[in-house]
């Protein structure tokens, strides 16, 4: 990355005489486009060289696996020491029907797990709610009381698997569930590993599954994060996710800078509202992203993310722990650029993205099943999907040595300029007062919804390809096998949950709902009281409606 005069000179001279060729082919034979560009419209030059990084330092932008600023990745080794976790996403039906899926998964090679949950759960609501009817295990697995969480852990090694809960607003009351499984199997807290997603910024920037507003949706994270560093040390109490940003049309650099400064956002709240020391919490504070179909876009955006996290938390926080330095994240596929049209060109689509995930550094990996658009994946789709990442892992060479697009002209100029774009995103967003400011003036829910259209615009025009959709459509139907949710998992879901509800001791369900009802109104943390209420077989949706009472129900300002 330091270049001698000489060789700019050298490469100046060179490329100029490359450029009169290129007049003379294009002149023969003129590009298939007018503007080349990545999926979210950064324009990419025909050739990179030393000129495009002549204000690049080897040590102090680049340097090597395992040390700050960690551009090429955390571990000193990468995945010669380990491969990442194959975690593939899965919930359906019952907590049996799910439980009988991960036993599958680790059965076929998986190394960590990773639970779907269905929409009423998702949003706070029991079964028998008249809010969940037609919904019940359709999206994921039904959870209402600590009895089904206990059958969806049945024969998982809590202390050897680590698990990750996508749940945002009963992020408590899940994580709480999983804390009382782990006391009844014997296994304790501080032995506990996994992940909950937790992320409720992202949920009023993107996907929109959210319950109260902003300010108390952060409170109860921070006690996530508090009650986590004093009691589970091994548990990450939040995902701060982009993936739903991107999902919902953002390009990678705005995916990349909203991302960073939710986290931001919730450092600033756990140290303003909990005192805690920032090294104390920050190690465990773990990230998701999204592995869209842009292969060179992807791995850009990975690497840029780390550097980019890495001197936050130095500069901007003052941490001192290298662990609080380094940016640890999961990766999903991506969901969007999947189509129900010529469904088995989806695998093509996993696996390349997939690649670009790796490629990135990332520490685990969901791969999107062939199906995914149509319907819950089905057995023998996950299993392609899994084998996806094993092929990649152990048939392909990626993992011999690290960072193996590092110090390419294009990948670290690319690198740098998504870098500065996200930069001046955040630092727009301190200006306006942080995140919750930016929320409330609709700011990055306009700036997604911007790229969303011009994208949409550039498929209809025929700017960017889809196979399958503007590209050698066929208009022919692929035939694939369905995963349908039987309709009677609701009505044994709703007699279960009235069965738990008749033998439960109800005046210790009351008493333990006016002890979280009391933390709420005081501010203390939720957490101890969520896991005493669970024990007594609280359900969801009963400790969720204390948090609507207490904190009222947030409206989307762009919806009225």
């Amino acid at each position: 990355m330091l270049h001698a005069k000489e060789t700019l000179e050298q490469s100046a001279r060179l490329t100029r005489q490359w450029e009169d060729e290129v007049r003379r082919a294009v002149a023969e034979n003129p590009d298939q486009k007018a503007r080349w560009s990545t999926v979210s419209d950064l324009e990419i030059k025909r050739l990179y060289t030393p000129e495009d990084l002549r204000d690049m330092d080897f040590a102090r932008d680049v340097g090597v696996p395992g040390e700050y600023p960690f551009l090429r990745g955390n571990q000193a080794t990468g995945y010669r020491g380990r491969y990442w976790t194959y975690r593939m996403f899965s919930g359906m039906g019952s907590a049996q029907d799910t439980n009988e899926r991960w036993h599958l998964l680790l059965k076929n090679g998986q190394t960590g797990l990773s639970t779907a949950f269905d929409f009423p759960t998702l949003m706070g609501y029991d079964s028998d709610s008249p809010k969940a009817r037609g919904e019940v295990g359709k999206c994921g697995v039904a959870i209402d009381t600590l009895e089904d969480f206990l059958v969806l852990i049945d024969g998982i090694p809590l202390d050897r698997v680590t698990t990750s809960m996508t749940i945002n607003p009963p992020a408590t009351i899940l994580w709480a569930m999983y804390c009382a499984a782990a006391e009844v199997k014997g296994v304790s807290l501080d032995r506990i590993g996994g992940t909950i997603q937790n992320d409720m910024l992202k949920e009023f920037i993107a996907q929109k599954t959210f319950m109260c507003p902003p300010e108390p949706s952060v409170k109860l994270i921070s006690d996530t994060i508090e009650f986590g560093t004093k009691h589970v040390p091994k548990w990450n109490t939040i995902s701060i996710s982009g993936y739903h940003i991107r999902e919902a049309g953002s390009t990678a650099v705005q995916e990349l800078a909203f991302t960073l400064r939710d986290g931001i956002e919730y450092v600033e709240d756990v140290i303003r509202r909990k005192g805690l020391d920032v090294d104390a919490f920050a190690p465990r504070l773990s990230f998701f992203f999204n592995a869209h179909i842009d292969f060179f876009e992807e791995i850009c955006k990975m690497r840029a993310a780390r550097r980019i996290w890495a001197r936050v938390m130095r500069e901007r926080f003052g941490a001192k722990n290298p662990r609080s330095w380094w940016m640890r994240f999961h990766t999903q596929t991506a969901g969007c650029s999947l189509t129900a049209q010529q469904p088995y060109n989806n695998v093509v689509r996993t696996a390349v993205e997939a690649l670009a995930a790796v490629l990135g550094g990332t520490q685990s990996l969901h791969t999107n099943s062939l199906d995914e658009v149509l319907c819950l994946p089905s057995d023998h789709a996950v299993e392609i999907a899994l084998r996806t990442q094993q092929i990649l892992a152990e048939e392909t060479g990626v993992a011999n040595t690290i960072d193996p697009l590092g110090g390419s002209y294009f990948i670290e100029a690319l690198t740098n300029e998504m870098e500065a774009k996200a930069l001046a995103y955040i630092a727009k967003i301190d200006e306006m007062g942080g995140m919750i400011a930016a929320i409330d003036k609709g700011y990055p829910q306009m700036e997604i919804a911007d790229a969303a259209y011009h994208f949409q615009q550039q498929l209809e025009s025929g700017e960017k390809a889809m196979v399958g959709i503007n590209r050698y459509a066929t208009g022919e139907a692929q035939e694939i096998p369905y995963l349908e949710i039987d309709e009677a998992v609701e009505k044994q879901q709703v007699a279960r949950l009235a069965a738990v509800r008749r033998k439960r001791d109800g005046k210790a369900v009351r008493r333990s709902l006016d002890d979280i009802r009391r933390a709420c109104r005081q501010g203390d943390n939720v957490m101890p009281y969520c896991i005493e209420a669970v024990k007594n077989l609280a359900s969801v949706q009963e400790i969720c409606d204390v948090y609507r009472e207490v904190y009222g129900e947030y409206r989307d300002p762009g919806l009225f």
